[in-house]
């Protein structure tokens, strides 16, 4: 059914993407799609920004945010399913877009923060302007309730 998954995955919310790459695999595997993650690093190299770093602390960043996602792979994607991992510079869900447009991706995972009315007001999620703003198919993973 879907040949081309992309999950985007926040390397800084521990035990967050894992869920998300889960549904990629089980789709990947009934369909022999392959998966893309995907990790989006904020304006590094705008002027304002990169000032305030050392000149190679862009490369550094890029090349470690690489190796993380590079750890997370192997941990949750299992060899026999085609899978790449890539690092991109942007805003988020713009960047989310962009990039699924870019390898051809039919359909995209991700995993929902849980967020208070007025975050979602002031704020919005990443994944509420990924699904409104998407041509293609977003299955959203919604945050675990906790059991009491």
């Amino acid at each position: 059914m879907y040949k081309q998954i992309l999950v985007p995955v926040d390397l800084n919310e521990k035990g967050f993407a894992d869920k998300a790459v889960e549904l990629a695999v089980w789709h990947a595997k009934q369909s022999n799609a392959t998966i893309h993650l995907l990790n989006v690093l904020p304006g590094i190299h705008m002027s304002l920004v990169s000032s305030y770093f050392p000149k190679d602390a862009a490369r550094k960043m890029m090349q470690d945010t690489q190796n993380q996602l590079k750890v997370f792979a192997e941990q949750y994607i299992p060899a026999e399913v085609l899978h790449h991992q890539h690092v991109c510079e942007g805003k988020t869900w713009t960047t989310i877009l962009e990039y699924s447009e870019k390898i051809g991706a039919d359909l995209i995972i991700m995993p929902s923060h849980k967020r208070s009315k007025i975050d979602r007001v002031m704020l919005g999620s990443v994944a509420s302007k990924v699904v409104e703003n998407s041509p293609i198919n977003v299955l959203v993973l919604k945050p675990q309730a906790h059991l009491k």
